[in-house]
């Protein structure tokens, strides 16, 4: 998924970075909270009507191909061992190849096996990209209902959230994202940001090392780290 440009003007600018880096695409969490409910979808489009015609096509917002095929274990397997190789290849510190990597983990991480959880992820990335935090959490919550194993779903709301100025439920979220998949480089990014935020410099540090040292190429994590370390400097951090 590509960088989506949020409106988060009066965010602190290590914020913005972090969702922004977060969206390209662990520390304690508050308990999730209630999320405005959204309507239930269905795992499979409609069909057309009884009486249409043979090259009639499904109608409505939900009209999408045919889900695929549930992953077997030895594709998910497969994926797991891509992922071994890929996160290898992106904590080798020198040489071009990190990016490509960055991307292809970005890549399989995207892969929810369903259609309509790809729907609604895709809804919660435009409603988030228009700047309609509470369409995004409706979509989103739709989707972490449906899907709960899915990381990237509660990565997505974990950023709506915080947009919408409820970093409580953000936390709770990244913290979720983080027991699915604890390597998610941009969930311990935006962690560490909203840590900051919110005043804990100790925990935003530890949050910004521990997605250094799985992706240590993070410039905006970086920068937050000796930043930090300078604020933290005589302490136990």
């Amino acid at each position: 998924m590509g960088i989506m440009l949020l409106p988060v003007p009066h965010f602190h600018p290590a914020v913005a970075a972090a969702l922004l880096l977060g969206l390209a695409g662990l520390g304690a969490v508050l308990p999730a909270q209630a999320a405005p409910p959204a309507t239930a979808v269905q795992d499979q489009a409609p069909g057309p009507a009884p009486d249409a015609g043979p090259d009639a096509l499904p109608q409505g917002p939900l009209a999408e191909p045919a889900p695929p095929a549930e992953p077997t274990d030895a594709a998910r397997m497969r994926a797991r061992e891509d992922l071994d190789l890929l996160f290898a290849e992106l904590a080798q510190p020198g040489g071009e190849t990190w990016a490509r990597a960055e991307s292809d983990i970005i890549r399989i991480w995207s892969r929810s096996g369903s259609a309509v959880t790809d729907l609604l992820y895709k809804r919660g990335e435009s409603a988030l990209d228009a700047g309609d935090t509470t369409a995004a959490i409706g979509h989103l919550t739709a989707l972490t209902d449906h899907a709960p194993d899915f990381a990237a779903g509660w990565h997505l709301r974990a950023v709506a959230f915080y947009l919408d100025g409820d970093p409580g439920p953000a936390l709770s979220d990244l913290g979720q994202a983080l027991r699915l998949e604890p390597r998610h480089f941009g969930a311990l990014t935006q962690l560490g940001a909203i840590l900051e935020e919110l005043g804990d410099d100790r925990g935003a540090l530890s949050a910004f090392r521990k997605s250094l040292k799985i992706h240590p190429h993070q410039q905006e994590a970086l920068d937050a780290v000796r930043r930090l370390e300078r604020q933290t400097q005589g302490t136990d951090a």
